[in-house]
């Protein structure tokens, strides 16, 4: 996860004008070379969204020097029905695609490319909505709307494939949403799940248990017409993120809660939610210093957005707020966002279209502000892109 601009250095300028197989212009999106084989350490950059409407799975990834990506071998790649939700291990090896099907998973080669595992076989029948792989890279951790069951299926983490019997803990709502887990270090381990007007389910997660569930709590919503659709959490486990629909005052409602992560309670920080300059929270980015909320839906707009708030922390270290920084346009329905490995580049993708890749570069003199990069397809429009994800940096 990125550190803050100023510390780290420049972030974003991506790009594109549209795969060559789409536009006709040789050259801007060529296939990488294939350097062959598997590897943990995919090419710097490597990226991968769902088109759900024209079920694929695309991969991209920015070239040495390059300030746009090119697609990797082979991408995109044929789902076997409608994609929902991905997640990707820590060591970078293997991606995960949940499908109507199912859930396939694929191990990814040094220069980004995918070999399907199992040679292509589903790895569960479960159409998990949401997925998240833990620290450990021991759990794949998926929730299943409609069912109010949240499940952990062991994996191997040298192969990347089920490893033992699914485990699984009641939430108190069956409207599952996001997940999110804390990262690895974290003094009391956590997953969080967005249950729509059900609030936000906080489990005590412990990997190295046969069960890695705990005792269930949650997280009501602000307002009793609110709904919990995003959460994320900080880099360094100290702040827990909930993005809510009409949870502020004023046409655009949405807002952002932040709840301190302690051993014994999370807590709503003074000043929360935070309004993000839309009515529907959609996606959460959190880096060390900075996090990014994306709005699906901007009240007097066609196009979602993206706010960006910086962190401010007492003296003491003990308690924080946020500053706003800027708002600005995305897409359609912006689904998504994501940040690469090598912490140059922000990316949006957006349900709607118009367009299906949005990018951002950093304003040169404010920090952790957003200015517009280039646009692109993810594929034949339209593609109804829904979710990206990013390879981790290792």
């Amino acid at each position: 996860m990125r550190t803050a601009r100023w510390v780290r250095g420049i972030i974003v300028a991506v790009a594109a004008i549209a795969v060559a197989a789409i536009s006709g212009c040789a050259g801007f999106w060529d296939p990488l070379p294939n350097s062959g084989g598997g590897g943990t350490n995919p090419v710097s950059g490597t990226f991968y969204v769902l088109n759900q409407k024209t079920n694929q799975l695309a991969g991209f990834a920015f070239a040495a020097g390059a300030s746009s990506p090119t697609a990797v071998t082979n991408s995109p790649y044929s789902l076997p029905s409608q994609p929902l939700a991905m997640a990707i291990a820590p060591s970078g090896s293997y991606l995960y695609v949940s499908t109507l099907s199912g859930i396939l998973y694929y191990t990814i080669n040094a220069d980004g490319s995918l070999t399907a595992g199992d040679s292509g076989q589903i790895l569960s029948s479960d159409t998990a909505f949401a997925m998240q792989v833990d620290p450990s890279g021991s759990w794949l951790i998926e929730s299943v709307s409609g069912s109010g069951v949240l499940a952990a299926l062991p994996l191997d983490s040298s192969t990347g494939a089920l490893n033992g019997t699914a485990q699984t803990v009641n939430l108190p709502a069956t409207t599952l949403k996001e997940i999110a887990v804390t990262p690895s270090g974290a003094a009391t381990p956590y997953v969080f799940v967005a249950m729509g007007t059900g609030g936000t389910a906080v489990v005590a997660f412990n990997s190295g248990n046969a069960n890695p569930f705990g005792v269930v709590s949650k997280i009501g919503v602000k307002n009793s017409l609110g709904a919990d659709n995003a959460v994320a959490v900080d880099p360094g486990s100290r702040l827990l993120y909930v993005g809510e629909t009409v949870a502020v005052s004023g046409t655009q409602s949405g807002g952002l809660r932040v709840f301190t992560i302690g051993s014994s309670a999370i807590s709503e920080i003074s000043g929360s939610p935070y309004a993000t300059g839309g009515t529907g929270p959609s996606a959460i980015l959190p880096t060390t210093g900075i996090v990014y909320v994306a709005n699906s839906a901007v009240s007097g707009s066609s196009s979602g957005n993206i706010s960006g708030f910086s962190i401010v922390t007492s003296t003491s270290g003990t308690s924080y707020s946020l500053t706003a920084i800027n708002t600005i346009s995305a897409g359609s329905l912006t689904s998504a966002i994501a940040e690469d490995n090598t912490n140059a580049y922000i990316l949006a993708v957006n349900f709607g279209g118009s367009p299906d890749l949005s990018t951002f570069t950093f304003d040169s003199t404010t920090q952790g502000q957003l200015d517009a990069g280039p646009t692109s397809s993810t594929g034949t429009d339209p593609t109804g892109t829904i979710a990206i994800i990013a390879a981790p940096a290792l």
